[in-house]
């Protein structure tokens, strides 16, 4: 999954190198945190949090047979 967050990203930013995904794994759900480049943040938000909540979309479809839920933290 980390890998599917982080092509999105790199695809979305101007400075792809400065892309990192995190994972930590809970007892009941996996946390996703995307880091970015300061000046790049909005262009992985969006107006209005819509490209956020596209990326999150993607990743809980792609996610849904598993027994963990997956969320993204943009940090």
């Amino acid at each position: 999954m980390e890998e599917l967050v982080l092509y999105l990203a790199r695809s979305l930013v101007d400075h792809p190198d400065q892309v990192k995904v995190t994972r930590t794994e809970g007892p009941e759900a996996v946390i996703l945190e995307l880091n970015v480049a300061p000046d790049d943040m909005g262009k992985v938000i969006g107006k209005q949090g819509r490209i956020a909540k596209a990326v999150r979309s993607v990743v809980k479809a792609a996610t849904a047979r598993d027994g963990k839920p997956v969320f993204v933290e943009i940090q």
